[in-house]
């Protein structure tokens, strides 16, 4: 288990996590007393424990948001993945149908070839 010491809200602290986790939770805590910082400048001097609490929720409600925000993006790929197979699946029988025009023409061109290698020179 690794340790890190940080400082949120004026105080140290001193945090186990998983090694390879180091900067991960000091920049988790550099966040929460950026947090705490703002809510000290804008409300004033509140106290330790409101501080916290108003940090803990606008944190809370920045992760709902984001949570609403990929749900939105989520539902918008679903969307698109069916329109792209949808798009995919008309592009199939456009291809199968210009590909059966095309053989019925080139037949007839066949068709047209052997009639007029069949016909005596001269027959206008």
């Amino acid at each position: 288990m690794a340790h890190v010491s940080v400082t949120i809200g004026g105080r140290a602290y001193r945090l186990a996590c998983e090694p390879g986790q180091e900067e991960r939770l000091e920049a988790l805590a550099r966040a929460i007393d950026e947090k705490i910082t703002d809510l000290k400048t804008s409300l004033g001097e509140i106290g330790d424990q409101r501080l916290v609490v108003m940090a803990a929720l606008s944190v809370a409600d920045e992760a709902v948001e984001a949570q609403q925000r990929l749900a939105e993006v989520e539902a918008q790929n679903v969307e698109l993945r069916r329109d792209a197979a949808n798009q995919r699946s008309q592009m199939t029988r456009q291809n199968e149908t210009t590909g059966a025009a095309l053989a019925a023409l080139a037949e007839r061109i066949d068709a047209l070839t052997r009639d007029l290698a069949g016909e005596e020179p001269g027959g206008d």
